[in-house]
């Protein structure tokens, strides 16, 4: 069965997107190219129990196995040697790129302390959109009383849009409550 969120993008956010900025092609609307969810573990990288927890939870969030990202090269101030493990990430694509950001915009956003918007200002200039949760508890998949330690995470949305303002159009259409500046 098709993600409701596709379905609003084919239906609604395509026709909207073409009036908008003119275009004469609705391959040139842009779209969802992926997800990227980053965990990143810090000093805790030593401890085990951390790592798999972490895995765990990511897997409970996306529904897919995260990989174990390591350091490239040592950092003596951090405490950081070659190959350590730094945290663990997930790539979304196709359908369930669109699910997890249906289910992030509607039931875990809401529940973000204290909550008035995304940021206008996480755009890079190249399509993408990166949001910064401080705890993984926000979304409804996480037990409360299984957590190990409270955790946050970066999520990185790739769209094929060529500046901000097409990027930002695009993404508010999508649903996401993006804050005016």
């Amino acid at each position: 069965m098709e993600p409701t969120l596709k379905k609003k993008y084919r239906e609604e956010v395509i026709p909207k997107m073409m009036e908008k900025f003119k275009y004469k092609n609705p391959l040139q609307v842009p779209r969802l190219l992926k997800i990227v969810i980053n965990m990143g573990i810090g000093k805790d990288n030593k401890d085990p129990k951390v790592v798999e927890s972490a895995q765990k939870e990511l897997a409970q969030i996306t529904g897919q196995k995260p990989v174990i990202t390591r350091a490239k090269k040592s950092i003596a101030g951090f405490n950081l040697r070659k190959g350590d493990i730094c945290g663990v990430m997930v790539t979304l694509r196709g359908n369930r790129m669109y699910e997890f950001l249906e289910r992030f915009i509607t039931f875990a956003l809401p529940r973000v302390r204290d909550f008035n918007g995304l940021p206008p200002n996480s755009f890079d200039g190249r399509g993408s959109y990166t949001i910064g949760i401080k705890e993984q508890i926000i979304f409804p998949e996480i037990d409360y009383n299984e957590i190990y330690k409270i955790k946050g995470m970066n999520i990185t949305i790739v769209t094929s849009g060529k500046n901000p303002e097409e990027t930002r159009c695009f993404l508010k259409e999508m649903g996401l409550p993006i804050r005016e500046e």
